[in-house]
Protein backbone atom coordinates (compact mmCIF):
# COMPACT_ATOMS: atom_id res chain seq x y z
CA UNK A 1 0.00 0.00 0.00
CA UNK A 2 1.23 3.47 -0.91
CA UNK A 3 -0.31 5.72 1.73
CA UNK A 4 -0.33 9.49 1.29
CA UNK A 5 2.03 10.43 4.12
CA UNK A 6 1.58 14.20 4.14
CA UNK A 7 -1.89 13.95 5.68
CA UNK A 8 -1.24 13.95 9.46
CA UNK A 9 -2.51 11.06 11.54
CA UNK A 10 -5.86 11.87 13.18
CA UNK A 11 -4.68 10.99 16.69
CA UNK A 12 -7.62 10.45 19.04
CA UNK A 13 -10.10 11.53 16.35
CA UNK A 14 -11.64 9.36 13.67
CA UNK A 15 -10.75 10.07 10.05
CA UNK A 16 -13.73 10.69 7.78
CA UNK A 17 -12.97 10.53 4.06
CA UNK A 18 -15.45 12.11 1.63
CA UNK A 19 -15.23 11.21 -2.07
CA UNK A 20 -16.78 13.97 -4.15
CA UNK A 21 -17.18 17.69 -3.55
CA UNK A 22 -20.58 18.28 -5.10
CA UNK A 23 -23.82 19.20 -3.32
CA UNK A 24 -23.76 16.22 -0.94
CA UNK A 25 -20.02 15.98 -0.27
CA UNK A 26 -19.52 19.70 0.30
CA UNK A 27 -22.55 19.99 2.59
CA UNK A 28 -21.38 17.07 4.71
CA UNK A 29 -17.87 18.52 4.95
CA UNK A 30 -19.39 21.78 6.21
CA UNK A 31 -21.75 20.24 8.75
CA UNK A 32 -19.52 17.55 10.26
CA UNK A 33 -17.95 18.38 13.62
CA UNK A 34 -14.24 18.81 12.97
CA UNK A 35 -13.47 18.60 16.67
CA UNK A 36 -14.65 14.99 16.53
CA UNK A 37 -13.43 14.06 13.04
CA UNK A 38 -10.47 14.68 10.85
CA UNK A 39 -12.06 15.32 7.45
CA UNK A 40 -10.34 14.47 4.17
CA UNK A 41 -12.21 15.62 1.07
CA UNK A 42 -11.06 14.28 -2.28
CA UNK A 43 -12.31 15.44 -5.65
CA UNK A 44 -10.99 15.40 -9.21
CA UNK A 45 -11.50 19.18 -9.38
CA UNK A 46 -10.20 21.68 -6.84
CA UNK A 47 -13.47 23.57 -6.91
CA UNK A 48 -17.19 23.17 -6.29
CA UNK A 49 -19.48 23.74 -9.27
CA UNK A 50 -23.13 24.78 -9.12
CA UNK A 51 -24.74 22.43 -11.61
CA UNK A 52 -28.18 24.10 -12.02
CA UNK A 53 -26.54 27.06 -13.78
CA UNK A 54 -24.28 25.22 -16.21
CA UNK A 55 -26.69 26.10 -18.98
CA UNK A 56 -26.26 29.82 -18.24
CA UNK A 57 -22.50 29.55 -18.74
CA UNK A 58 -23.13 27.61 -21.96
CA UNK A 59 -25.53 30.28 -23.23
CA UNK A 60 -23.18 33.15 -22.33
CA UNK A 61 -25.30 34.41 -19.44
CA UNK A 62 -22.74 33.92 -16.66
CA UNK A 63 -19.00 33.60 -16.22
CA UNK A 64 -17.76 30.12 -15.21
CA UNK A 65 -16.08 31.60 -12.12
CA UNK A 66 -19.47 32.85 -10.89
CA UNK A 67 -20.79 29.32 -10.39
CA UNK A 68 -17.54 27.78 -9.10
CA UNK A 69 -15.80 28.06 -5.75
CA UNK A 70 -12.41 26.67 -4.61
CA UNK A 71 -12.67 23.87 -2.06
CA UNK A 72 -9.65 25.15 -0.17
CA UNK A 73 -11.13 28.64 0.21
CA UNK A 74 -14.33 27.12 1.59
CA UNK A 75 -12.38 25.60 4.47
CA UNK A 76 -9.59 28.11 5.06
CA UNK A 77 -10.64 28.59 8.69
CA UNK A 78 -11.39 24.93 9.38
CA UNK A 79 -9.01 22.89 11.50
CA UNK A 80 -8.64 19.16 10.95
CA UNK A 81 -9.68 19.51 7.32
CA UNK A 82 -7.58 18.36 4.36
CA UNK A 83 -8.28 18.46 0.64
CA UNK A 84 -6.57 16.43 -2.07
CA UNK A 85 -7.24 16.84 -5.77
CA UNK A 86 -7.22 13.30 -7.08
CA UNK A 87 -9.42 10.58 -8.52
CA UNK A 88 -10.71 7.78 -6.32
CA UNK A 89 -10.18 4.48 -8.11
CA UNK A 90 -11.00 1.70 -5.67
CA UNK A 91 -12.24 1.07 -2.14
CA UNK A 92 -10.57 -1.68 -0.12
CA UNK A 93 -13.08 -2.11 2.73
CA UNK A 94 -11.32 -5.00 4.48
CA UNK A 95 -8.25 -2.78 5.04
CA UNK A 96 -10.21 0.48 5.25
CA UNK A 97 -8.46 2.56 2.64
CA UNK A 98 -9.23 4.25 -0.69
CA UNK A 99 -6.88 3.85 -3.61
CA UNK A 100 -6.42 7.05 -5.64
CA UNK A 101 -4.19 8.12 -8.51
CA UNK A 102 -1.87 9.93 -6.05
CA UNK A 103 -1.74 7.25 -3.36
CA UNK A 104 -3.85 5.47 -0.76
CA UNK A 105 -5.88 7.14 2.00
CA UNK A 106 -6.89 5.33 5.18
CA UNK A 107 -10.32 5.96 6.67
CA UNK A 108 -12.43 5.17 9.73
CA UNK A 109 -15.59 6.38 8.01
CA UNK A 110 -16.01 6.63 4.25
CA UNK A 111 -18.68 8.73 2.56
CA UNK A 112 -19.21 8.20 -1.17
CA UNK A 113 -20.76 11.26 -2.80
CA UNK A 114 -19.54 10.82 -6.36
CA UNK A 115 -22.69 12.14 -8.03
CA UNK A 116 -23.60 11.21 -11.57
CA UNK A 117 -22.52 11.70 -15.16
CA UNK A 118 -24.16 11.84 -18.59
CA UNK A 119 -26.05 8.72 -19.64
CA UNK A 120 -25.94 7.83 -23.34
CA UNK A 121 -27.91 4.61 -22.81
CA UNK A 122 -25.23 2.48 -24.41
CA UNK A 123 -25.00 4.47 -27.65
CA UNK A 124 -21.27 5.18 -28.06
CA UNK A 125 -21.73 7.16 -31.27
CA UNK A 126 -23.87 9.69 -29.41
CA UNK A 127 -21.16 10.00 -26.78
CA UNK A 128 -18.58 10.78 -29.44
CA UNK A 129 -20.64 13.23 -31.51
CA UNK A 130 -22.82 15.19 -29.09
CA UNK A 131 -22.08 17.80 -26.43
CA UNK A 132 -22.90 16.97 -22.78
CA UNK A 133 -23.49 19.48 -19.97
CA UNK A 134 -22.37 18.03 -16.64
CA UNK A 135 -19.39 20.23 -15.69
CA UNK A 136 -18.02 23.75 -15.98
CA UNK A 137 -15.52 22.60 -18.61
CA UNK A 138 -18.32 21.03 -20.67
CA UNK A 139 -20.30 24.28 -20.30
CA UNK A 140 -17.38 26.19 -21.80
CA UNK A 141 -17.05 23.68 -24.63
CA UNK A 142 -20.76 24.00 -25.38
CA UNK A 143 -20.50 27.81 -25.25
CA UNK A 144 -17.67 27.67 -27.78
CA UNK A 145 -19.72 25.39 -30.04
CA UNK A 146 -22.68 27.79 -29.93
CA UNK A 147 -20.57 30.87 -30.67
CA UNK A 148 -18.57 29.09 -33.37
CA UNK A 149 -21.83 28.23 -35.12
CA UNK A 150 -22.73 31.89 -35.51
CA UNK A 151 -19.26 32.72 -36.79
CA UNK A 152 -19.45 29.84 -39.28
CA UNK A 153 -22.89 30.99 -40.43
CA UNK A 154 -21.31 34.15 -41.88
CA UNK A 155 -19.31 32.05 -44.34
CA UNK A 156 -21.89 29.35 -45.12
CA UNK A 157 -21.50 28.14 -48.70
CA UNK A 158 -25.17 27.47 -49.41
CA UNK A 159 -28.60 27.19 -47.81
CA UNK A 160 -28.11 23.56 -46.78
CA UNK A 161 -24.85 24.46 -45.09
CA UNK A 162 -26.52 27.37 -43.28
CA UNK A 163 -29.37 25.12 -42.11
CA UNK A 164 -26.93 22.65 -40.53
CA UNK A 165 -25.04 25.45 -38.79
CA UNK A 166 -28.08 27.29 -37.43
CA UNK A 167 -30.04 24.23 -36.27
CA UNK A 168 -29.70 23.37 -32.59
CA UNK A 169 -30.95 20.09 -31.16
CA UNK A 170 -31.33 19.82 -27.38
CA UNK A 171 -31.93 16.21 -26.34
CA UNK A 172 -33.68 15.83 -22.99
CA UNK A 173 -36.82 17.46 -21.65
CA UNK A 174 -35.81 17.79 -18.01
CA UNK A 175 -35.00 21.08 -16.32
CA UNK A 176 -31.61 21.47 -18.04
CA UNK A 177 -33.00 20.78 -21.50
CA UNK A 178 -35.94 23.13 -21.06
CA UNK A 179 -33.73 25.89 -19.63
CA UNK A 180 -31.09 25.55 -22.33
CA UNK A 181 -33.66 25.62 -25.14
CA UNK A 182 -35.30 28.67 -23.58
CA UNK A 183 -31.95 30.46 -23.22
CA UNK A 184 -31.11 29.82 -26.89
CA UNK A 185 -34.52 31.17 -27.90
CA UNK A 186 -33.95 34.34 -25.88
CA UNK A 187 -30.52 34.77 -27.50
CA UNK A 188 -32.09 34.38 -30.93
CA UNK A 189 -34.65 37.08 -30.23
CA UNK A 190 -32.76 39.73 -28.28
CA UNK A 191 -29.00 39.34 -28.66
CA UNK A 192 -27.83 37.57 -31.80
CA UNK A 193 -29.41 39.93 -34.37
CA UNK A 194 -27.38 42.77 -32.82
CA UNK A 195 -24.13 40.79 -32.82
CA UNK A 196 -24.60 39.32 -36.30
CA UNK A 197 -26.73 41.76 -38.34
CA UNK A 198 -25.66 40.02 -41.59
CA UNK A 199 -27.29 36.75 -40.51
CA UNK A 200 -30.96 35.93 -41.08
CA UNK A 201 -31.95 34.41 -37.72
CA UNK A 202 -35.38 33.46 -38.99
CA UNK A 203 -33.48 30.44 -40.34
CA UNK A 204 -32.25 29.45 -36.87
CA UNK A 205 -34.18 26.42 -35.54
CA UNK A 206 -34.15 25.16 -31.97
CA UNK A 207 -35.40 21.59 -31.48
CA UNK A 208 -36.12 20.07 -28.07
CA UNK A 209 -36.35 16.26 -28.21
CA UNK A 210 -37.78 14.41 -25.23
CA UNK A 211 -38.39 10.67 -24.94
CA UNK A 212 -41.01 11.26 -22.20
CA UNK A 213 -44.65 11.97 -23.00
CA UNK A 214 -44.30 15.41 -21.40
CA UNK A 215 -41.58 17.92 -20.55
CA UNK A 216 -40.37 18.22 -16.95
CA UNK A 217 -41.76 14.77 -16.17
CA UNK A 218 -40.62 15.09 -12.55
CA UNK A 219 -42.90 18.08 -12.03
CA UNK A 220 -46.68 18.47 -12.20
CA UNK A 221 -48.70 18.34 -15.41
CA UNK A 222 -49.40 22.06 -14.97
CA UNK A 223 -45.67 22.77 -15.00
CA UNK A 224 -45.17 20.55 -18.05
CA UNK A 225 -47.94 22.27 -19.98
CA UNK A 226 -46.69 25.71 -18.93
CA UNK A 227 -43.15 24.93 -20.05
CA UNK A 228 -44.33 23.57 -23.42
CA UNK A 229 -46.51 26.64 -23.99
CA UNK A 230 -43.71 29.09 -23.12
CA UNK A 231 -41.17 27.31 -25.33
CA UNK A 232 -43.57 27.05 -28.26
CA UNK A 233 -44.28 30.78 -27.92
CA UNK A 234 -40.54 31.37 -28.21
CA UNK A 235 -40.36 29.34 -31.42
CA UNK A 236 -38.82 26.17 -30.00
CA UNK A 237 -39.86 23.04 -31.95
CA UNK A 238 -40.79 20.35 -29.43
CA UNK A 239 -40.62 16.60 -30.20
CA UNK A 240 -42.33 14.79 -27.32
CA UNK A 241 -42.49 11.04 -26.66
CA UNK A 242 -39.74 10.69 -29.25
CA UNK A 243 -36.12 9.62 -28.77
CA UNK A 244 -32.93 10.09 -30.77
CA UNK A 245 -32.22 6.92 -32.71
CA UNK A 246 -28.84 7.91 -34.15
CA UNK A 247 -26.66 10.85 -35.05
CA UNK A 248 -24.35 10.63 -38.02
CA UNK A 249 -23.19 14.18 -38.63
CA UNK A 250 -25.01 16.18 -39.72
CA UNK A 251 -28.14 14.01 -39.67
CA UNK A 252 -30.10 13.42 -36.45
CA UNK A 253 -32.55 10.52 -36.84
CA UNK A 254 -35.48 10.42 -34.43
CA UNK A 255 -37.47 7.36 -33.45
CA UNK A 256 -40.49 8.52 -35.47
CA UNK A 257 -38.39 8.68 -38.65
CA UNK A 258 -37.87 12.45 -38.61
CA UNK A 259 -34.44 13.65 -39.72
CA UNK A 260 -32.90 16.95 -38.63
CA UNK A 261 -29.76 18.38 -40.20
CA UNK A 262 -27.62 19.88 -37.45
CA UNK A 263 -24.01 20.25 -36.34
CA UNK A 264 -25.11 21.20 -32.83
CA UNK A 265 -26.57 18.36 -30.77
CA UNK A 266 -26.57 18.95 -27.01
CA UNK A 267 -27.16 15.81 -24.93
CA UNK A 268 -28.86 16.39 -21.56
CA UNK A 269 -31.14 13.37 -21.73
CA UNK A 270 -30.19 11.35 -18.68
CA UNK A 271 -27.74 10.60 -15.89
CA UNK A 272 -25.91 7.58 -14.56
CA UNK A 273 -24.22 7.20 -11.16
CA UNK A 274 -20.48 7.51 -10.68
CA UNK A 275 -20.20 4.51 -8.38
CA UNK A 276 -16.76 3.46 -7.21
CA UNK A 277 -15.36 -0.06 -7.52
CA UNK A 278 -14.34 -2.39 -4.71
CA UNK A 279 -17.55 -3.01 -2.79
CA UNK A 280 -19.47 -6.27 -2.82
CA UNK A 281 -21.89 -7.01 -5.66
CA UNK A 282 -24.82 -6.86 -3.24
CA UNK A 283 -24.02 -3.20 -2.57
CA UNK A 284 -24.97 -2.14 -6.09
CA UNK A 285 -28.41 -1.78 -7.63
CA UNK A 286 -28.68 -0.50 -11.21
CA UNK A 287 -25.26 1.09 -10.80
CA UNK A 288 -26.20 2.99 -7.64
CA UNK A 289 -25.15 2.06 -4.11
CA UNK A 290 -27.97 0.55 -2.06
CA UNK A 291 -28.24 2.19 1.36
CA UNK A 292 -30.42 1.81 4.45
CA UNK A 293 -32.33 4.56 6.26
CA UNK A 294 -29.07 5.85 7.75
CA UNK A 295 -27.35 5.97 4.34
CA UNK A 296 -25.07 3.07 5.24
CA UNK A 297 -24.09 1.07 2.17
CA UNK A 298 -25.57 -2.43 2.33
CA UNK A 299 -23.10 -4.76 4.02
CA UNK A 300 -20.93 -2.07 5.65
CA UNK A 301 -21.21 -0.23 8.96
CA UNK A 302 -18.64 2.47 8.25
CA UNK A 303 -19.26 3.18 4.54
CA UNK A 304 -22.03 5.59 3.52
CA UNK A 305 -23.39 6.86 0.21
CA UNK A 306 -25.31 10.12 -0.21
CA UNK A 307 -26.70 12.06 -3.13
CA UNK A 308 -27.19 10.85 -6.69
CA UNK A 309 -25.06 7.73 -6.35
CA UNK A 310 -27.13 6.35 -3.44
CA UNK A 311 -30.34 4.34 -3.72
CA UNK A 312 -32.67 4.19 -0.74
CA UNK A 313 -35.64 1.93 -1.43
CA UNK A 314 -38.73 1.92 0.77
CA UNK A 315 -42.49 1.55 0.54
CA UNK A 316 -42.81 5.28 -0.09
CA UNK A 317 -39.89 5.37 -2.56
CA UNK A 318 -39.99 2.06 -4.49
CA UNK A 319 -37.77 3.54 -7.22
CA UNK A 320 -35.55 5.53 -4.90
CA UNK A 321 -35.39 9.28 -4.44
CA UNK A 322 -35.10 11.70 -7.37
CA UNK A 323 -31.52 12.57 -8.30
CA UNK A 324 -31.80 16.26 -7.42
CA UNK A 325 -29.87 18.69 -5.25
CA UNK A 326 -32.40 18.81 -2.40
CA UNK A 327 -32.13 15.07 -1.79
CA UNK A 328 -28.34 15.27 -1.72
CA UNK A 329 -28.31 18.22 0.69
CA UNK A 330 -30.83 16.67 3.07
CA UNK A 331 -29.00 13.34 3.11
CA UNK A 332 -25.73 15.13 3.91
CA UNK A 333 -27.26 17.13 6.75
CA UNK A 334 -28.94 14.12 8.33
CA UNK A 335 -25.81 12.00 8.11
CA UNK A 336 -23.72 14.79 9.67
CA UNK A 337 -26.21 15.07 12.55
CA UNK A 338 -26.05 11.33 13.15
CA UNK A 339 -22.27 11.10 13.06
CA UNK A 340 -21.86 14.20 15.22
CA UNK A 341 -24.28 12.74 17.76
CA UNK A 342 -22.71 9.36 18.41
CA UNK A 343 -21.03 6.36 16.82
CA UNK A 344 -23.90 4.20 18.08
CA UNK A 345 -26.16 3.62 15.08
CA UNK A 346 -29.02 2.61 17.38
CA UNK A 347 -29.32 6.24 18.44
CA UNK A 348 -29.30 7.69 14.94
CA UNK A 349 -32.29 9.27 13.20
CA UNK A 350 -33.56 7.71 9.98
CA UNK A 351 -33.42 9.77 6.81
CA UNK A 352 -36.73 11.18 5.64
CA UNK A 353 -36.89 13.35 2.55
CA UNK A 354 -38.98 16.51 2.63
CA UNK A 355 -39.90 17.70 -0.84
CA UNK A 356 -39.58 21.49 -0.78
CA UNK A 357 -40.82 21.86 -4.34
CA UNK A 358 -39.36 22.33 -7.80
CA UNK A 359 -38.63 25.28 -10.05
CA UNK A 360 -37.62 25.53 -13.69
CA UNK A 361 -37.07 28.61 -15.83
CA UNK A 362 -37.92 28.78 -19.51
CA UNK A 363 -36.54 32.23 -20.24
CA UNK A 364 -37.01 35.88 -19.47
CA UNK A 365 -40.07 36.40 -17.22
CA UNK A 366 -41.08 32.77 -17.70
CA UNK A 367 -40.74 29.92 -15.22
CA UNK A 368 -42.85 27.20 -13.60
CA UNK A 369 -43.07 26.29 -9.93
CA UNK A 370 -44.41 23.34 -7.93
CA UNK A 371 -44.40 24.29 -4.26
CA UNK A 372 -46.50 21.86 -2.25
CA UNK A 373 -50.12 22.36 -3.27
CA UNK A 374 -49.28 25.53 -5.16
CA UNK A 375 -48.75 25.32 -8.93
CA UNK A 376 -47.99 28.52 -10.79
CA UNK A 377 -45.85 30.06 -13.51
CA UNK A 378 -44.97 33.33 -15.20
CA UNK A 379 -42.95 36.28 -13.96
CA UNK A 380 -43.45 35.60 -10.22
CA UNK A 381 -42.13 32.05 -10.59
CA UNK A 382 -39.21 33.47 -12.59
CA UNK A 383 -38.29 35.99 -9.90
CA UNK A 384 -38.60 33.27 -7.27
CA UNK A 385 -36.29 31.05 -9.33
CA UNK A 386 -33.73 33.88 -9.49
CA UNK A 387 -33.89 34.46 -5.74
CA UNK A 388 -33.57 30.78 -4.80
CA UNK A 389 -30.57 30.29 -7.06
CA UNK A 390 -28.74 33.39 -5.83
CA UNK A 391 -29.04 32.38 -2.18
CA UNK A 392 -27.95 28.83 -3.06
CA UNK A 393 -24.70 29.93 -4.73
CA UNK A 394 -21.54 29.38 -2.68
CA UNK A 395 -19.47 32.51 -1.95
CA UNK A 396 -20.57 36.11 -1.43
CA UNK A 397 -18.56 37.33 -4.40
CA UNK A 398 -20.36 34.84 -6.63
CA UNK A 399 -23.77 35.90 -5.28
CA UNK A 400 -23.01 39.57 -6.01
CA UNK A 401 -21.50 38.80 -9.42
CA UNK A 402 -24.50 36.77 -10.55
CA UNK A 403 -26.93 39.37 -9.19
CA UNK A 404 -25.17 42.15 -11.14
CA UNK A 405 -25.05 40.08 -14.35
CA UNK A 406 -28.72 39.20 -14.10
CA UNK A 407 -29.82 42.77 -13.33
CA UNK A 408 -27.71 44.14 -16.18
CA UNK A 409 -29.08 41.50 -18.54
CA UNK A 410 -32.65 42.26 -17.49
CA UNK A 411 -32.24 46.00 -18.04
CA UNK A 412 -30.19 45.84 -21.24
CA UNK A 413 -31.11 42.43 -22.71
CA UNK A 414 -27.38 41.81 -22.94
CA UNK A 415 -24.38 40.54 -20.95
CA UNK A 416 -21.03 40.89 -22.74
CA UNK A 417 -19.78 37.36 -22.08
CA UNK A 418 -19.86 35.97 -25.60
CA UNK A 419 -16.17 35.12 -25.73
CA UNK A 420 -14.91 32.27 -27.88
CA UNK A 421 -11.86 31.10 -25.94
CA UNK A 422 -9.97 27.97 -26.93
CA UNK A 423 -7.04 26.62 -24.93
CA UNK A 424 -3.68 26.59 -26.64
CA UNK A 425 -1.98 23.23 -26.47
CA UNK A 426 0.74 23.16 -23.84
CA UNK A 427 2.94 20.30 -22.78
CA UNK A 428 2.01 20.90 -19.12
CA UNK A 429 -1.39 19.33 -19.86
CA UNK A 430 0.11 16.27 -21.53
CA UNK A 431 0.07 13.18 -19.36
CA UNK A 432 3.41 11.49 -19.02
Amino acid sequence: MNYITNIPEPGDMKRLVIIGGGFAGLELAKKINKKQFQVVLIDKNNYYQFQPLFYQVASCGLEPSSISYPHRKNFQKSKNFHFRMCEAQLVVPEDKYVKTNIGDIKYDYLIIATGCDTNYFGNDSLKENTFPLKSVSESLLLRNRILLSFEEALSARNEDDLKEILSFVVVGGGATGVELAGALADMKKSILPKDYPETDFSKMDIHLVDASPRLLSGMSENASAGAAKALTKRGVIIHQDISVKSYEKPSVELSDGTRISSRNVFWVAGVKPNSIKGLSDTSYNRGRLSVNEYNQVNGYDNIFAIGDTSLLLSDSTPKGHPQVAQVALQMARQLAKNLNKTSDANKWTKFSYVDKGSLATIGRNAAVADLGKFRFGGWFAWWLWLFIHIISIVGMRNKVSIFIDWVWSYLNYDVSLRLFIRPKFNKMYKEE
